[in-house]
């Protein structure tokens, strides 16, 4: 297939993958080619007489693979973006086939000699800190991926990666047919009550568009609670939706998940750890399993009293004295918003229309902040009609491209997310090109997107991790973007939302979308107090999801969990977050997170978007109170931290900027940690 477009570097502006010419056929082959193309490329690494250097090993490690990881970063994206059944069994075959394709390298034992003579001698090599981590950074993966062991346990070792990659794309195929089948289709527009018009308009929109004409379909949402709750005034349709979200899974992942976690467990202990979480937290910011558990500890106790205290407010509230199920604290938790702050989210929407949200909002800070500007290139496509694509400028200077893709559709996993199609790297003369993906109702044609609050929330975040690869400034392309260790991806992301609520920021974009109106400013002192509220709520739903990973993959090898809802039942209740009215924000059977991949996962990795929160809020202060102007304190920040990916340590980048150890007592005054209630 000589016109196969991933044969060759595109010819696009920045390397843009040329959609308009993918096709299915095309994945195939180009991943074999890829493939093959890199094993040779390794063995001439290994079988010439020339002594290892730095440049002949590890540089030509860094080159090799061109070709499949122009193909994979475009399959994974369309998998997780735009999917069909024939892209999910591609999914499902080649998982295991590149699960083999990652061991054949990383457990070449030619390879890992080579590397291994440079890390003894590294100190003599005179290289510059980036090449010299680089080193360090491959020995470390080599040896945590088995390199050290023999032969029987190597073997071992591939057969479970390979049926840990195919158990992971089973599990992700499960829980997207589950979130289809389980969205909750209603005949009678009565029965959406308290909706917004628009959002009514949407769920009619949507029945139309999953061949429900004149119904109306509510799409699930990734995560446990779905946004309707806090609207939906009729009571057995609440409970109707909540139970569907929280019965995903069920029976398709059930018995999975245990599997997942036991093989997971058995790897752990083949590479000399007694679970796999000490084995994950290794190789983190976090340093040790004592380092998670003592954080969880910490938060757990106060969360739960700020979430009963917030629990006796709903119940005082009119109607809130039946029985506080979990489909009402959503709804209840909007009426005290609406009676003691004067805050009804849902009149908000018409304030944040997508198209001002996204240019004089999301693009406005960026500028603000970086120097940064964007202009549309309608002459260049995604991989779907809704994707746009935006070139990105540094002052002047072409930077790279972003792409957004915000609508829900029938053939896109649920959640929100950012990838790196092209990764920046100074060796490869690659300039990066991101995608951001998010999950946003599709409004009836010509009508605008209204967001709401949590969703303008998620936008600021994912281009959080948007700027990290484009402000990448980074040799190596191991080192390009967001490849940062697991426990502190989330922190640049997180930081990135303090612009949403910049005062600067939000008058600029949060005006009406009819009449012009900005949103009043009383109003955002009312929704910061009114978003503290429900603090105990939000914390209590992340520790819990948090806990359930952790107890997960703190199983030993020979542990057996037993039945998967007794197990989290035992897992929540021992970890003192068992709150009846507040479902965890993911269950087992559907945390993608966890356990709908392999490699680049969060399993026991859940934990770092609160280790990462203690880096954010203490940046969030460093902002507002080290006496530069927002524009200096970015370039500081974009210097000192962004920009170094993941070439330098992130806590040593944090110290530099920020001037100190990272404090936890801003965390847990945003959080309401430090008081034992609402």
């Amino acid at each position: 297939m000589s016109e196969n477009p991933f044969f060759s570097r595109s010819t696009l502006p920045y390397e843009l993958p040329p959609f308009a010419e993918v096709r299915v056929a095309h994945y195939a082959p180009a991943l074999d080619r890829g493939m093959a193309e890199q094993l040779a490329e390794i063995a001439a690494i290994t079988g010439g007489d020339q002594p290892p250097g730095f440049e002949n090993t590890v540089v030509a490690l860094e080159r090799s693979g061109a070709l499949l990881h122009r193909v994979e970063s475009v399959f994974h994206n369309q998998v997780a973006a735009d999917t069909s059944p024939e892209l999910d069994a591609l999914n499902a075959e080649y998982s295991p086939k590149l699960a083999a394709h990652r061991d054949a390298i990383q457990l070449d034992s030619a390879l890992f000699a080579r590397i291994d003579a440079l890390y003894a001698g590294r100190d003599q090599l005179g290289l510059d800190p980036e090449s010299l981590r680089l080193l360090e950074r491959y020995h470390t993966d080599f040896v945590r991926s088995g390199a050290l062991l023999g032969p029987a346990e190597q073997e071992r070792l591939r057969a479970l990666n390979a049926e840990l990659a195919r158990l992971g794309a089973v599990f992700q195929q499960n829980l997207a047919a589950d979130t289809r089948a389980a969205a909750l289709v209603l005949d009678d527009p009565e029965e959406l009550a308290g909706l917004s018009p628009d959002a009514i308009a949407a769920a009619a929109a949507n029945g139309t568009a999953r061949g429900h004409d004149g119904r109306y379909v509510l799409s699930l949402k990734l995560f446990s609670n779905q946004s309707e709750l806090a609207w939906l005034d009729n009571r057995a349709v609440r409970e109707r939706l909540l139970t569907a979200s929280l019965g995903r899974g069920l029976e398709s992942n059930r018995r999975l998940v245990a599997r997942i976690a036991g093989l997971r467990a058995e790897r752990a202990a083949l590479l000399g750890h007694r679970s796999h979480a000490a084995h994950v937290v290794g190789g983190m910011t976090a340093g040790s399993t004592e380092a998670v558990e003592d954080l969880l500890a910490r938060l757990i106790p106060p969360a739960v009293a700020n979430a009963r205290a917030e629990a006796e407010a709903l119940r005082a509230e009119p109607g809130g004295g039946v029985r506080l199920e979990p489909w009402d604290w959503a709804y209840y938790a909007e009426r005290v918003r609406k009676s003691r702050y004067g805050i009804d989210a849902a009149a908000l929407r018409p304030y944040f229309e997508l198209e001002r949200v996204l240019a004089d909002g999301v693009f406005f800070a960026a500028g603000l902040v970086y120097g940064l500007r964007f202009g549309e290139r309608h002459d260049l496509v995604g991989y779907h009609p809704d994707v746009r694509v935006f070139e990105v400028f540094d002052a002047d200077r072409p930077l790279g491209l972003y792409l957004l893709d915000v609508h829900a559709r029938a053939g896109k996993r649920g959640g929100a997310w950012m990838a790196q199609l092209v990764d920046q790297c100074d060796l490869l003369g690659q300039r990066p090109v991101v995608v951001n993906n998010l999950n946003v109702a599709k409004p009836p044609t010509g009508e605008p997107t209204l967001l709401t609050f949590d969703e303008v929330r998620t936008l600021f975040h994912e281009f959080g991790h948007a700027l990290h690869g484009l402000l990448s400034e980074v040799r190596y392309p191991t080192f390009s973007g967001t490849k940062v260790p697991r426990d502190v991806v989330e922190y640049p992301s997180q930081v990135n939302e303090m612009w949403m609520v910049w005062p600067q920021v939000l008058a600029n974009y949060a005006r009406h979308h009819r009449t012009g109106e900005p949103l009043p400013v009383d109003r955002l002192d009312r929704l910061a107090a009114a978003g503290r509220f429900g603090e105990g709520f939000r914390t209590v739903e992340y520790l819990a999801a948090a806990v359930l990973d952790w107890k997960w993959h703190t199983l030993g090898a020979q542990d057996d969990p037993g039945d998967t809802e007794a197990f989290e039942a035992a897992a929540l209740e021992g970890a003192g977050i068992a709150v009846p009215e507040i479902p965890p924000r993911y269950r087992s059977t559907y945390f993608a997170h966890v356990f709908a991949h392999d490699v680049n996962e969060y399993s026991a990795g859940y934990y770092s978007y609160i280790w990462s929160e203690v880096l954010d809020a203490d940046t969030v202060e460093w902002f507002r109170e080290n006496g530069r102007t927002v524009r200096e304190s970015g370039e500081l920040f974009r210097r000192g931290l962004l920009a170094k990916g993941g070439g330098a340590d992130m806590m040593e980048s944090f110290r530099a900027v920020c001037g100190r150890e990272p404090r936890i007592e801003p965390l847990l005054a945003r959080r309401g940690l430090t008081r034992g209630g609402c």
